[in-house]
């Protein structure tokens, strides 16, 4: 027997799709810059949806203001639970570089503009109206049904994910994630591709410090501190790092070759061979920044990002440092990365770990993502599912550790030269209204597969 299916009428879509829109708005409005966060505000706004359908949830702050709602649609235990997962959270914003209110919430140009709008407070309110469906619908479950909506993802998620994950293990332990960052729609060749996060790179954020002779500021101080840590800063921003092919990196280069014609496929296939990986990234695509992302799927990375030396003008330092931000690829460790960068940067170095967390790992070939691609299908038929690894940081990171699968799946379909990417933590962040209810559908569709009763 296959997956349950549960579609609702075009008439009454219409509605939920109109609610939808309006929750997305609200919740953009409220301000959950990071830091300070304010999510408990958030928390309430989406607490009090909750309660007007009489569904269960929990608020639970993990200090003032950072709150974590819990929401629990009971099933009949035949599996374990699915948890979908959302950060309230979001970054910064320059006002001034914005031609939409960043919390104004504004609709324009077939978009709802604002900060969250991508990233993620739409999979929130997705989240949200799916499990409203559920329970307005009675469908029956075999399995709990989960939305947590949390704090500080965009800092590391000290007090969201991590938190709940420490202290209240049982109110998110699951079987299935569902959470960022994947199911955006990418057109390429022609094809609509839907990448989904199976696998996310693990994080070494290291010091390089170097020492040299200090003196005079009038005076030459050849190959001095300063002048090493500099050369440093130059290597790590210009050589590469060892080529390492995974299973996790290759498989998205993979599906997109058996999908697209020559000579596209043979240029991605050439990239993961490791003589040629290098000058194919680097001279054979048209898109930079495509090409740093696919490059990240095959090596470790270490990326200079803070320079510290000195304290006045005409006094050589003796001592420079340099903080790097490290990312490794499953299979690899932070010492396998500080090798790599010991061997490229010489002699002369001392290597300090600040912060560390391993690579996430997931399987290509999970069922989930034959459901997936299912309900994917139901509402764009030429979809395609890629399976992906980010080189960033998501609550999978936590949530993992409780033995749940975690997939980045937060679907949207953007238009063909909508920038998406750019906009996640960039200026004029919205998300285009056809999209957002598009994944909408995508969703609950995925969930009634998921965790509705074949029999109900």
């Amino acid at each position: 027997m296959g997956p349950a299916r549960f579609p609702l009428p075009d008439s009454e879509w219409r509605s939920v799709e109109q609610e939808a829109v309006q929750y997305l708005q609200h919740l953009i409005r409220i301000d959950t810059t990071n830091p300070p966060g304010n999510e408990a505000e958030a928390c309430a706004y989406l607490a009090s949806i909750l309660a007007r359908d009489q569904l269960p949830y929990e608020i639970l702050e993990s200090a003032p203001g950072r709150g974590n709602l819990v929401c629990r649609l009971r099933g009949n235990g035949s599996a374990p639970p699915l948890l979908l997962n959302a950060h309230l959270d979001v970054v910064g914003v320059e006002p001034s570089r914005w031609s939409h209110d960043p919390f104004g919430g504004e609709l324009d140009q077939g978009c709802i503009w604002g900060r969250g709008a991508l990233d993620m407070k739409n999979m929130a309110v997705m989240s949200l109206m799916t499990v409203l469906l559920v329970c307005r619908h009675k469908i029956p479950l075999w399995r709990d049904l989960v939305f947590a909506a949390v704090a500080d993802e965009e800092a590391g998620g000290t007090f969201g994910s991590a938190w709940l994950v420490r202290e209240h293990p049982e109110k998110v332990r699951a079987e299935i994630c569902l959470g960022e960052i994947g199911g955006f729609s990418r057109k390429i060749g022609g094809r609509n591709f839907y990448p989904v996060q199976i696998a996310e790179k693990g994080i070494c954020w290291f010091k390089v410090k170097t020492t040299g002779e200090p003196g005079h500021g009038s005076v030459p101080v050849w190959n001095g501190a300063v002048a090493r840590i500099g050369r440093a800063a130059h290597l790590l921003g210009t050589a590469r790092l060892p080529f390492h092919r995974t299973e996790e990196g290759a498989v998205f280069l993979e599906t997109l070759a058996k999908h697209l014609p020559f000579p596209k496929a043979a240029v991605l296939k050439a990239a993961l061979r490791p003589r040629w990986s290098n000058f194919v990234l680097d001279r054979l695509f048209p898109d930079p920044s495509a090409a740093r992302g696919l490059y990240a799927l095959l090596h470790n990375t270490a990326n200079p990002t803070l320079l510290r030396a000195g304290e006045k003008v005409n006094v050589v330092p003796s001592e420079a440092s340099l903080e790097v931000d490290g990312r490794t690829l499953p299979g690899q460790t932070s010492e396998d990365l500080l090798r790599e960068v010991r061997e490229l940067l010489g002699k002369g170095y001392d290597f300090e770990v600040l912060f560390e967390m391993p690579p996430l790992s997931g399987s290509p070939t999970d069922p989930v993502l034959a459901l997936m691609e299912q309900a994917l299908r139901r509402h764009d038929p030429d979809a395609i599912v890629a399976p992906t690894m980010v080189p960033g940081f998501t609550d999978a990171k936590y949530y993992s550790r409780l033995g749940t699968r975690c997939f980045g799946f937060s679907p949207v379909r953007i238009p063909e030269n909508f920038q998406f990417l750019n906009l996640m933590h960039g200026h004029d962040e919205r998300i285009p209204i056809d999209g957002f209810l598009f994944g909408l559908r995508v969703l609950f569709d995925l969930v009634v597969a998921l965790c509705a009763s074949p029999n109900g």
